[in-house]
């Protein structure tokens, strides 16, 4: 347990916790180097450790910050209710502050994720194949630690704790830049995790915290050669900028448009259910569905049973005229709360709101959903609700997503419900990892190949 006890307010353990990683830092600072490049190579230095730690060092020590986060949890939410009161002085939105706010359950289950990787399968060392050769070399490809990585994401401090250990299993060293608006939180959190490490023998700076202002982070993505990997989590603004700024290689996550289809021959109540779910059980996350579509010969059936439903859940629906034109057979009219149907712009179709609202749009095939998917999605996920296994074939196979989904909801794109454990993020690029990243995804791999004196002719 990291020594609070003497702290009185959670500004001084804020302020505690800043102090002894900026002292480590210190320790080793060359003149001339930046903060940033000190912290890379300090980084560096620890994975080489990390990398030849054994799996029963590694689960120990998150068993480790597991028991730190439970037996810090007051200090914990004492700091993130210091970022939540400042996000809400600052007008931030209601769905931003809920991704952002901690509280004694949640904690526990940020402990409970770090248990969960402790039992999993560590990757480093799998085979993924091996055979000899006809000149009789033996060769084998095999699972290692990328190095060094660093992860840039916003709001969720609960972010921290997943990135910090699904890195450390995996054997990673992680820098983690966090926003502005959780700073209190993530520096509690980090600190914590520190201590929990170094107590077990690892190296406390295979976990460490970045500045948040722009010239920290700036720096952060040019330190190729330092850091191995950049993972940007958040929204389609912070993607695009490291993305395009960065010179360390990035694995880029991407925001979540997605869509829920229901086809002509789908199950219209067990569609309006999936429906609720996708969007109404955590609007606030990436894997939430934004946008409905529905097949113009169970529309006016599907409409007047959803349309009601939604508004009645709090639902804004932004639709198409069709959509608009259904809304006035329903008791479906604009609230005084804002949930209601009102007419979808260009934009609205492409938008991840995050929030209670939809864009919906009636189509005419399935062959015009995968269209529209085709020119709105983000390549997250997306749904098809139908009793047709000829149309659940043709939508699988014509929408390129990194997950599609057939008759169940667009919520179960998750590490953990995958079977994963936690995750770094929901990947919707093409190269090397693709969907939810757990453990393999945060490793690369290198040949093995051993002989017996054969030279090349």
């Amino acid at each position: 347990m990291a020594d609070f006890e003497h702290l009185p307010t959670v500004f001084t353990a804020v302020s505690w916790l800043a102090g002894t990683q900026s002292r480590a830092v210190g320790a080793h600072y060359d003149v001339g180097v930046s903060e940033i490049i000190e912290l890379a190579r300090r980084a560096r230095e620890a994975s080489y450790a990390l990398a030849d730690a054994s799996r029963a060092t590694k689960d120990a020590a998150l068993h480790a910050m597991a028991a730190a986060l439970r037996e810090n949890t007051d200090v914990i939410v004492a700091a993130n209710a210091v970022d939540v009161a400042a996000a809400r002085e600052a007008g931030t939105p209601e769905s931003t502050v809920d991704r952002l706010a901690l509280n004694p359950a949640r904690v526990d289950g940020m402990a409970a994720g770090l248990e969960q990787l402790a039992g999993l399968t560590d990757p480093v060392g799998e085979v993924v194949r091996g055979y000899t050769l006809p000149n009789g070399l033996e060769l084998r490809q095999v699972r290692v630690p990328f190095g060094v990585v660093g992860i840039i994401y916003e709001a969720r401090p609960n972010v921290t704790a997943d990135a910090a250990g699904i890195c450390l299993k995996s054997g990673n060293a992680v820098l983690l830049r966090g926003s502005s608006s959780a700073a209190a939180s993530n520096t509690a959190i980090i600190g914590v995790l520190r201590d929990a490490a170094a107590l077990c023998g690892l190296p406390a700076d295979v976990i460490q915290g970045v500045a948040t202002d722009r010239a920290a982070v700036k720096e952060l993505m040019q330190a190729r050669g330092l850091v191995d990997v950049l993972i940007p989590r958040g929204g389609a603004g912070l993607i695009q900028t490291v993305v395009g700024e960065s010179s360390v290689p990035v694995i880029e996550t991407g925001v979540g448009n997605c869509h829920v289809y229901i086809d002509a021959e789908a199950d219209l109540e067990l569609g309006l259910e999936i429906l609720l779910n996708s969007k109404t059980q955590r609007p606030s996350v990436c894997n939430a569905a934004e946008s409905l579509l529905v097949h113009s010969a169970v529309a006016d059936e599907f409409l007047a049973r959803a349309l009601p439903a939604l508004v009645e859940a709090g639902v804004t629906v932004h639709g198409d005229s069709a959509v608009v034109a259904a809304s006035k057979n329903t008791p479906a009219s604009v609230d005084a709360g804002g949930a209601g149907v009102v007419a979808a712009t260009e934009e609205d179709f492409g938008t991840e709101y995050n929030s209670l609202d939809l864009s919906a749009a009636v189509v005419d095939s399935l062959e015009d959903a995968v269209q529209h998917i085709r020119r709105y999605s983000s390549g997250h996920t997306e749904a098809i609700i139908t009793r047709s296994q000829s149309a659940a074939r043709r939508f699988t196979q014509a929408v390129d997503s990194a997950a599609v989904v057939v008759n169940a909801s667009t919520r179960f794109t998750d590490g953990g419900e995958f079977g994963f454990g936690a995750e770094i993020g929901i990947s919707t690029q093409k190269l090397h990892a693709r969907g939810p990243m757990g453990l393999p995804e945060m490793t690369s791999t290198k040949y093995i190949v051993t002989g017996e004196g054969q030279i090349r002719t």
